[in-house]
């Protein structure tokens, strides 16, 4: 098993010194992502990828060198070279390279392509214990449903989050819980699931688009897409994060407050066995 790492169509060694000064994603952070799980040697949900991924090269108006099947293809390939099955791939496309100046010339600038993949060393099931939280307002751009390289909001409210011994933040705007510093946001109040709407104030995270659509149907919980306040959350019975990598993440604590009774609420528990199955069986 072995992390492997591929710059503009080669492998390279990781940690090589590939990437110009004058690419737009170093200087400005000019560029979109996307972290695809590996699980049993496969690639989970990764069509939901490949589909945010264009339409963020779209909205970025960065052009897709690569179609859709090479894209599989490579992501494939990395598997197979590494020889991990759990873990995730990382891939980034900025701009391109040209000296440095605000506005660009999209017929001059060919995409620079970054991908690698690395092994999960930590134990994620530990996270079904539940974690700590803490609130903080959200200072991102209006424009979060576009998965882009410019992260310092999140960047600084995960930080803050983990000097305070917590596993991440609970954002905040104007009031309402949009979603989390490195994730999604759930709330279950009297048996049923709220998250906020999927608009630009949010990332449209698989995860999330999952549980809305496949693991909470499944499991017969009902689930309503609106904005709630910070009242609300309060009095939530169970609160939960999602993401890529953990999935389903319980929060147990708030600003040093329990959610609900301070335990892991059942039908957090409920969503989270669902989705470990769905985790299981694939998911193309």
């Amino acid at each position: 098993m072995k992390e492997l790492t591929y710059f503009n169509g080669e492998f390279v060694e990781p940690g090589a010194k590939c990437v110009s000064l004058d690419d737009r994603g170093y200087c400005f952070g000019d560029g979109v992502y996307e972290v695809t799980r590996v699980f049993n040697g496969r690639c989970f949900a990764f069509s939901y990828h490949q589909d945010r991924l264009y339409r963020s090269m779209r909205f970025m108006d960065i052009p897709v060198k690569m179609p859709p099947e090479d894209l599989q293809e490579l992501h494939e390939i990395m598997i197979e070279q590494s020889g991990i099955t759990d873990g995730y791939i990382y891939l980034q496309i900025t701009r391109g390279v040209e000296p440095r100046h605000h506005a660009y010339d999209r017929a001059k600038l060919e995409p620079t392509m970054y991908m690698y993949i690395r092994p999960i060393k930590e134990d994620l099931s530990k996270l079904g214990d539940g974690v700590k939280a803490i609130s903080l307002p959200d200072e991102r751009w209006h424009h979060v449903d576009i998965k882009t390289l410019n992260l310092i909001p999140n960047i600084l409210a995960q930080t803050k989050a983990e000097k305070k011994f917590a596993y991440s933040a609970v954002l905040f705007r104007d009031g309402i819980c949009t979603e989390g510093a490195t994730s999604n946001v759930f709330a279950v109040k009297d048996g049923i699931l709220y998250t906020h709407p999927a608009d630009e104030l949010i990332l449209k995270g698989i995860t999330r688009q999952l549980v809305v659509t496949r693991v909470a149907p499944t499991a017969g919980v009902s689930l309503i897409e609106k904005e709630f306040d910070r009242e609300f959350v309060d009095n939530a019975d169970e609160l939960f994060f999602t993401d890529t990598i953990g999935g389903i993440i319980p929060i147990i604590k708030l600003d040093r407050q329990p959610v609900g009774n301070g335990n892991v609420g059942p039908v957090t528990m409920k969503l989270r066995d669902g989705y470990e199955k769905l985790l299981a069986e694939g998911l193309a």
